[in-house]
């Protein structure tokens, strides 16, 4: 493996992660051929196939999968080189690649731009996911070297520093009957059905923390992977749901969902900026982290001052 090229390893471990000769074509900017192409280069190298393409879906041999644990340590050590070339050079360059969980995308993409004016040499890459888990995947693999969520990662070691508070309210229909009471009792929450997201999404875990607080249990009455999804439902008077404030700006600035105030809500949590302490962040993410550190309480303020909730929400231990 000698002739081995990082271009073909960088095009091995973009099939790798799509499973798809097309969709690796289209994050590297070349033709499905030019990707075809590097595959087999590489596979005569090594001499053994690394895809099965004897099935309708592309999938990695046996060989494939132990060389694209080697090849992410290839590139994931030729990205520091990079980082530590680049702090010689400045901030005038560089790549910044962002995670975080999907309800941060309400307002990250608005301070990643803020942050762009600051720095326009600076190329950004921001991957949403749907599933805290798999943020912090990709944190593991060394796919983005800051995170923006809720719960830090516990099993392994890493910087989570806040910088706002992220309160969860109680959403329902306009016309709901909680609309009209000047506050409504926790106990009355146990008659409803909530609409929530999958299990292991921090929006659930604190309905769920909400409910035990108050010796309740959630009675569900359907779950969705995604919070417009949930607000739709909500709006449709299918349910109520516990969302975060920081995704209903435009329902309210409409009058398109409520917000009723609720014994103990809101839930107030903490977003956290985290990093992986195993790896040296690159100029442009430690610029990043010091922005959102300075800038990101003031920011959130300004955007969703209107929609905030006069009543005192209910602290909890552990972070969303």
């Amino acid at each position: 493996m000698k002739n081995v090229s990082l271009r073909q390893l960088r095009v091995f471990a973009s099939v790798a992660k799509h499973l798809s000769f097309a969709r690796a074509a289209e994050e590297l900017n070349l033709s499905p051929p030019a990707v075809s192409m590097q595959i087999k280069e590489l596979e005569v190298e090594v001499g053994l196939p690394l895809f099965d393409r004897t099935s309708r879906k592309v999938s990695l041999t046996t060989v494939g999968e132990y060389l694209l644990a080697y090849t992410r340590r290839v590139l994931v050590a030729m990205r520091d080189a990079e980082d530590v070339v680049a702090r010689f050079r400045g901030l005038k360059t560089g790549v910044l690649d962002v995670g975080m969980v999907s309800t941060a995308k309400y307002f990250v993409p608005r301070m990643l731009a803020n942050f762009r004016d600051d720095h326009p040499g600076v190329e950004i890459r921001l991957q949403v996911c749907n599933k805290r888990d798999e943020v912090v995947t990709l944190m593991q693999q060394g796919a983005v070297e800051l995170a923006i969520m809720g719960r830090p990662p516990q099993s392994w070691p890493t910087r989570a520093e806040p910088f706002a508070m992220h309160p969860h309210v109680l959403v329902t229909s306009v016309d709901h009957p909680f609309t009209q009471m000047e506050r409504v009792p926790a106990r009355a929450l146990q008659e409803e059905g909530f609409i929530v997201r999958e299990p292991g999404s921090g929006t659930l875990a604190a309905l769920d923390e909400y409910m035990t607080a108050h010796h309740m249990k959630a009675r569900v009455a359907m779950q969705m992977s995604s919070n417009e999804a949930i607000k739709q439902a909500v709006m449709a008077g299918m349910g109520i749901s516990l969302l975060s404030l920081h995704t209903l700006g435009l329902e309210l600035d409409h009058g398109l969902i409520a917000v009723p105030e609720v014994q103990g809500l809101p839930v107030m949590r903490r977003w956290h900026v985290v990093n992986n302490l195993a790896k040296t962040l690159s100029p442009a993410a430690e610029a990043f982290r010091y922005f959102i550190l300075e800038r990101g309480e003031a920011f959130l303020a300004e955007q969703f001052a209107r929609h905030d909730v006069p009543h005192a929400g209910t602290p909890l231990a552990q972070e969303a």
